[in-house]
Formats: structure tokens, C-alpha cells, sequence
């Protein structure tokens, strides 16, 4: 490793702190759907998963479901074999992961995860029960870009009904119950999933969200049911542990979606959420390197850090040469180190705080060490989604 990229990549391992959370670090393992949770319970396997990458400075988990009966459902991995975060097998579960992962010196939160209209009626832990929609509806059907004809048969094309002011809170209630059980059993801090049109996320995007109440109309207002779950989730987990809040523009059923198409727009939204207790925004982006808006160079992590002064993290193709959603079977390339260097580069500028690594680190559980000493690193081979290496 040359000296000149040695020094541009030490940004990445510098520490971080904030309230109860000090990282040794600055690569977060972002959360990926695995799907090897049988009857929503991780095993072994699942500890070894997450404990051989404890050299990343966090560990943020797959999603996993919160206490509330809609939120998971679906074939594959988002069926039966997705993680939920309530019940007493699922709860010893996650504390082995969670002692596992300590004793291999890492630090790890989970992502609590409402599947919301993404969800497939008759699936799940509980088929009997309905999906749910902010307002009834799936989202726009004319540009869909990430899911199959099949998906759009069974989820998009049937009909819904708007969810009642009670069907609302007892989400938000189901989320806060989740986050108690977490920190109950030793996580170090709570992520929550608020993008790529998952429950959270329906109610910030106009798309999914119509509604005239308490709970929608413009974007300060959309942006309330987030509001009122971070509200309840730092009641139930108290003042010190970090909330980690993810939301991204794009969308599974749009890819060109946005929830805000000017930095004022994103301000209205995230601001309320940001007071409401969340100390990082986790900006998702299929590239870390756009600009989200014109006439600045800032990404989603940016923006959100120069709009409500909390700290960031980016996300979108670290470590590989494409996007997530354009060729999964890329890596380990000239272009991939590039990037990680350009990565590192905005870090040190304070543009964001910390970097998250998806589909690098789930195919390596080596990537950080690899990267740090300079080592070549390993193509990205589609066939690791499918496996615990």
C-alpha cells in the first residue's frame, strides 16, 4: 500500500463517540436481509455471521421485525426466515448475538424493520392479518423499477383501505416495545428503518401517504407518525443509547421517487424527526458520491448533517465499482479502491460522520482489515447473498 493511500484512507479508522456509543472506528456494516432466522429466531449461525465483522467500528443488523403482527411477511427472505425482535426465543437469540459479537470486541445495534405496504397479504408470522397502508394505496405503479410482475400481483394491485388513527399508534407502540426489548438484552443502541418504502418511510413519501389527519398533508405533517416513533422509542430506551435513523428519496416501488426535491423540502422533514431524539441520519443513496441537489456537491448524508447538525452516515456502493441495484457481481476492482479513498476523502471534510458497507462486507467478513493494510481486495461474488460465510 502506498503511503499517499494510506494516508487518504485513515479517516475510516479514526474513533467515534457519541452519547453511550464509542466506536473504534468508522465503518458501519449496513444492514442487509438475510433471511436465516427460522420462525423469526437467529441462531448460532447468525452470531458467527455478525461476530466475524466485529472489526467494523458498528454493526448495524439485518431488519429485524418489531411487536406488531403485520410487519413481516413475503416470500424468501422476507417471509418466515426474517428476524423479529419480540418473544422469548427470538429475544434469547439476539442476546447470544449480542454477546458473541461483544466478546469479539464489536459494538452492535439492530434495525427495527415494519415491512408496511411492502408486506404480502396471507404471509408471514401472521398470515391471517391484514397489511397495512397509511392510505390505502401501494404507491405509483407506472415506473416501478425493483420488483417483479409477481410481486406487483400479489402486493401493489389489490386494494387497501387507510389505516385508523388506532391501527397508527399501535405501530408506533409495536416499535417503542421492540427497542425496550433490545437494549434489555445488551444492543448498543436502536437503528430504525425509515426508507425504501417500508412502513416508516409510507408515511414520509407522498406516494403512500394522502392522508388529511394528524398524521399526513405536507411534508411537516407526513413526517409525524416518524416524529411520534422516535418520541417513543427514546421514552422506552432512555437518554444515553444512540438512535440511528435511516431514510433514503428512491423507493422499491419507484427508483426516481424523492421525498424532497429541494434542501428546504428535506429540512421540513427530517428537522421534526431530528428533535425528536435521533442522533445519526443514516441517508440511503445507490451511489455515496451524487449530489442530492443542485449547486452543491453534499450527498443525502450531507444535506441531513448541514440541515439538523446531527451526525451522518453514507451509504451507496462503498467498496465496489456499481450500485446495489445496477451489477451485483462487481468488487474488488482499481474503481472499487478508488472510491473507498473518495469515501474517505468527504469524511475527512466532515461532510458525514461515518460509512456504511454493505454487500463488501457481507461477502468479506475481512473487507475492513483488508482495507486497512492495503490488501487487495476480494471480487464480489453474487452467490454470498444466498450463504452465512
Amino acid at each position: 500500500m502506498s503511503l499517499e493511500f494510506q494516508a487518504e484512507i485513515a479517516p475510516l479508522f479514526e474513533p467515534f463517540a457519541l452519547r453511550s456509543l464509542s466506536l473504534a472506528n468508522r465503518v458501519v456494516m449496513a444492514p442487509m436481509t438475510r433471511g436465516f432466522s427460522p420462525s423469526g429466531v437467529p441462531g448460532k449461525d447468525v452470531a458467527g455471521y455478525y461476530a466475524r465483522r466485529a472489526d467494523c467500528g458498528l454493526i448495524i443488523t439485518e431488519g429485524v421485525g418489531v411487536d406488531h403482527p403485520a410487519a413481516l411477511g413475503g416470500s424468501g427472505v422476507d417471509g418466515d426466515n426474517a428476524p423479529h425482535m419480540y418473544g422469548r426465543g427470538a429475544l434469547e437469540g439476539w442476546r447470544a448475538v449480542v454477546d458473541t459479537v461483544h466478546a469479539a470486541g464489536g459494538k452492535i445495534m439492530p434495525q427495527l424493520w415494519h415491512q408496511g405496504v411492502m408486506r404480502e397479504m396471507g404471509t408471514g408470522p401472521h398470515p391471517e392479518v391484514e397489511t397495512l397502508r397509511p392510505s390505502g394505496v401501494w404507491g405509483p405503479l407506472d415506473r416501478t423499477a425493483m420488483v417483479t410482475p409477481e410481486y406487483l400481483s400479489n402486493v401493489a394491485a389489490k386494494p387497501g383501505r387507510a389505516m385508523t388513527d388506532e391501527e397508527v399508534v399501535d405501530v408506533i407502540e409495536g416499535f417503542a416495545r421492540s427497542a425496550r426489548y433490545a437494549m434489555d438484552v445488551g444492543f448498543d443502541g436502536i437503528a430504525i428503518h425509515g426508507a425504501h418504502g417500508y412502513m416508516v418511510d409510507d408515511f414520509l413519501w407522498d406516494g403512500t401517504n394522502s392522508r388529511t389527519d394528524r398524521w399526513g398533508g405536507d411534508h411537516i405533517g407526513r413526517a409525524a407518525f416518524a416524529v411520534e416513533l422516535v418520541k417513543a422509542i427514546r421514552r422506552e430506551i432512555g437518554l444515553e443509547p444512540v438512535i440511528n435513523f435511516r431514510f433514503s428519496q428512491w423507493k422499491q416501488q419507484d427508483v426516481r421517487a424523492r421525498l424532497a426535491e429541494t434542501p428546504d423540502q428535506l429540512g421540513e422533514i427530517l428537522g421534526p424527526i431530528a428533535d425528536a431524539g435521533v442522533d445519526i441520519f443514516d441517508g440511503s443513496q445507490r451511489y455515496f458520491d451524487k449530489a442530492e441537489f443542485e449547486g452543491s456537491s453534499l450527498n443525502l448524508a450531507g444535506w441531513a448533517k448541514k440541515l439538523t447538525g446531527k451526525a451522518a452516515q453514507t451509504v451507496g456502493g462503498v467498496g465496489l465499482s456499481s450500485g446495489v441495484y445496477d451489477s451485483k457481481r462487481t468488487g474488488g476492482s482499481d474503481a472499487a479502491r478508488e472510491n473507498i479513498a473518495n469515501v474517505a476523502q468527504r469524511l475527512a471534510r466532515s461532510e458525514f460522520d461515518l460509512v456504511g458497507v454493505g454487500r463488501a462486507i457481507m461477502h468479506d467478513p475481512a473487507w475492513v482489515g483488508r482495507v486497512q493494510r492495503g490488501e487487495e481486495l476480494l471480487p464480489f461474488a453474487e452467490a454470498s447473498r444466498f450463504v452465512l460465510t
